[in-house]
């Protein structure tokens, strides 16, 4: 690989992440959830900032952009709505290609949980920073878009090869496993929900995933496979991941 990645937990339940390619040296930070954190971990790692990549505008993704861009001098590139809280060097969507170094990452749309939402595959090192779009065995939540938007977002990021390392924002796969055993009963997915609780268990993180795995276990990438669970048979796939999405925000277990 060429790209090393950094990960960290900071505020209650958010990873934040610093890439660095390896040939130039040249560093990123993948959101910026707690910029406290983020500069305490440059410090430690004695890394130099060159960029923000933003996958969406909410605080503790954007949050701490100011701050860091005022101590690092960094470039902040991310979709149109991040303006709604901290000013863009570039504006990216999807199809875009963004460099750092010699690493490559093409920019997904991935809109839904909010509607500019965007994803950063890298498809040299197989890694993808998903934001808050795809969870292990969850996906966010649809504060702005519709349920077509999100389907259509999430079968782009299941595209990608199965292999791919999935790093997404939030240590919430504790709370979504007890929700997938509620609406699914296969075998891939008990085995994997007892691996889960374990690994919590043992205060271990569950993040990153792999897009294999979740194409195999997750509800919102089955939904169309528990349509029938679901009461939506005849549907189309984006009103069974509706359905699935309606029961988990409903969900308290």
């Amino acid at each position: 690989m060429s790209l090393e990645v950094h990960q960290f937990a900071c505020l209650s339940d958010n990873y934040g992440f610093l890439i660095r390619d390896e040939a130039t040296g040249k560093t990123a930070c993948i959101d910026t959830p707690d910029s406290a954190a983020v500069l305490r971990e440059l410090d430690e790692l004695g890394w130099e900032l060159d960029f923000i990549f933003n996958t969406h505008w909410h605080p503790d993704h954007a949050g701490g952009n100011a701050d860091i861009k005022i101590v690092t001098g960094c470039s902040i590139i991310g979709p149109k709505e991040v303006t709604r809280i901290a000013p863009l060097d570039r504006e990216v969507s999807g199809g875009d290609v963004v460099e750092l170094g010699e690493t490559t990452f093409q920019v997904i749309e991935s809109g839904g949980h909010t509607l500019g939402h965007i994803a950063f595959f890298g498809a040299a090192d197989q890694v993808a920073f998903v934001g808050d779009t795809l969870f292990a065995l969850g996906c966010g939540r649809m504060f702005e878009g519709t349920p077509e938007q999100m389907w259509d977002s999430l079968q782009r990021l299941a595209a990608l090869p199965d292999d791919t390392k999935v790093y997404c924002a939030h240590e919430y796969t504790a709370s979504n496993a007890r929700f997938a055993l509620s609406v699914d009963d296969s075998a891939a997915l008990k085995a994997r929900t007892e691996a889960i609780f374990a690994a919590r268990e043992r205060g271990e993180w569950t993040v990153p995933t792999t897009i294999g795995l979740e194409k195999a276990t997750n509800p919102f990438l089955r939904a169309p496979a528990l349509a029938g669970r679901m009461g939506v048979v005849g549907q189309p796939d984006a009103q069974a991941f509706a359905a699935v999405r309606s029961a988990k925000d409903d969900f308290r277990g």
